[in-house]
C-alpha cells in the first residue's frame, strides 16, 4: 500500500473515531510459532499505535524477535453499526523507566478524578519499567458495514446479485 493510501485510510472520520478510543487486539506471532491475539489498550499519536506491556510480557518477547503485527479496532452494536479498522505494521520496542506517556495519556482520555489519580497510583508502584510498543502502519483498512464500505469480496458478492 502506497503512503496516500495508507494515509487516506488512516484519516477517514470514521478510522480518526475508532482511533480515538482505546481498546484494540493485537496479532503476533509467538515464539512457538502459532500466532496470537490479545486485547490490549493503545494510544494513537497520530502517526503511530503506541500499546505499553511489562518488559517479562510474552508479546515483548515475542515482538523482539518478530516486529510484524496486525491490530483490530472496531465498533458498533449491530451489524448495521459495525465499523472496523485493520492495521498491519512493524512494532518498535523501547523500555522505559516507569510508566509510558501514552499509558497514561490513554487511561486520562478514559477516566477522570479519584478512578484515574487511584490507577496512576497503581501503575506507578507496580511499573517500574516498561516496554513502549510503537507500532509503524504500513497498510490499513476501514470498514464501514452499514454504510456500505465493505471488503473487496463483500462488494463483489452483493454487486453480483
Amino acid at each position: 500500500m502506497d503512503k496516500g493510501e495508507l494515509a487516506a485510510e488512516l484519516s477517514h472520520p470514521g478510522a480518526r473515531q475508532l482511533l480515538s478510543g482505546a481498546m484494540a487486539r493485537l496479532a503476533y506471532n509467538g515464539h512457538d510459532g502459532f500466532p496470537r491475539v490479545i486485547p490490549v489498550g493503545f494510544h494513537w499519536t497520530g502517526e503511530r499505535i503506541v500499546v505499553s506491556t511489562a518488559p517479562t510480557s510474552p508479546k515483548a518477547r515475542a515482538l523482539a524477535s518478530r516486529p510484524q503485527v496486525a491490530v483490530t479496532i472496531d465498533g458498533g452494536s449491530s451489524p448495521e453499526e459495525a465499523k472496523a479498522l485493520l492495521v498491519r505494521g512493524l512494532a518498535t520496542l523501547v523500555t522505559v523507566d516507569g510508566v509510558a506517556e501514552e499509558y497514561l495519556t490513554s487511561a486520562r482520555n478514559t477516566m477522570s478524578g479519584a478512578e484515574l489519580a487511584e490507577f496512576e497510583r497503581t501503575v506507578k508502584s507496580t511499573y517500574p519499567r516498561m516496554v513502549r510498543i510503537s507500532i509503524e502502519p504500513v497498510w490499513a483498512r476501514f470498514y464501514d458495514f452499514g454504510a456500505g464500505r465493505l471488503p473487496k469480496f463483500l462488494s463483489d458478492l452483493t454487486n453480483d446479485s
